[in-house]
């Protein structure tokens, strides 16, 4: 029976993994507070925070999530990122700290109650963000309606130049059709 501390900390950890969209587990080892602290407010913008977390607390707290098969990745010192929006901006801000501290290193990560893989993580980092896949998205939609536009009003341009035409070949003054037109 784990102590109200623990249990509170237990009851954290679940509602932090329930809420989340994306969670992110990494070691931690050799990293200042300096660069914790740094990180952590990178990422809070982006509805995620940083946590160090106890191994024996989040595997309680994942088993009574759900999530199967992380035990093996929780070994040594952990910390975990907790996105709650966007997947994308997250797991591309971890990689590059990752990267670029060279000491931080992702170990897996859970996304839908399912355990992923550090290249997975990757992967995710490496798409595009959300508010670009929603514009190509909305060009792809408004794509198809420009084009029938397009269509539809060819047939009232053809009537103009088929005017235009014919007064060229009777040898009136196309200038004058095409300004009436425009009236």
């Amino acid at each position: 029976m784990p102590t109200p501390q623990k249990a509170a900390q237990i009851e954290d950890l679940v509602d932090r993994m329930s809420r989340s969209q994306l969670t992110i587990i990494a070691d931690y080892r050799g990293l200042t507070v300096e660069a914790l602290q740094g990180f952590r407010a990178r990422i809070k913008p982006m509805d995620s925070e940083f946590k160090i977390a106890k191994n024996t607390l989040t595997r309680i707290a994942a088993q009574q999530v759900g999530i199967e098969g992380l035990e093996p990745q929780l070994e040594g010192p952990t910390a975990i990122l907790f996105a709650y929006g966007d997947v994308v901006a997250p797991a591309k801000a971890i990689s590059d700290f990752a990267r670029s501290s060279r000491i931080l290193e992702v170990r897996a990560g859970v996304m839908n109650n399912q355990v992923i893989t550090a290249s997975d993580i990757e992967a995710i980092s490496s798409l595009p963000p959300r508010e670009e896949l929603l514009g190509k998205l909305v060009g792809l939609l408004a794509s198809p309606m420009t084009r029938t536009a397009g269509v539809l009003s060819g047939p009232a341009r053809s009537v103009v130049y088929l005017a235009n035409a014919r007064l060229e070949q009777l040898g009136g003054a196309t200038g004058e059709v095409a300004a009436e037109a425009a009236d």
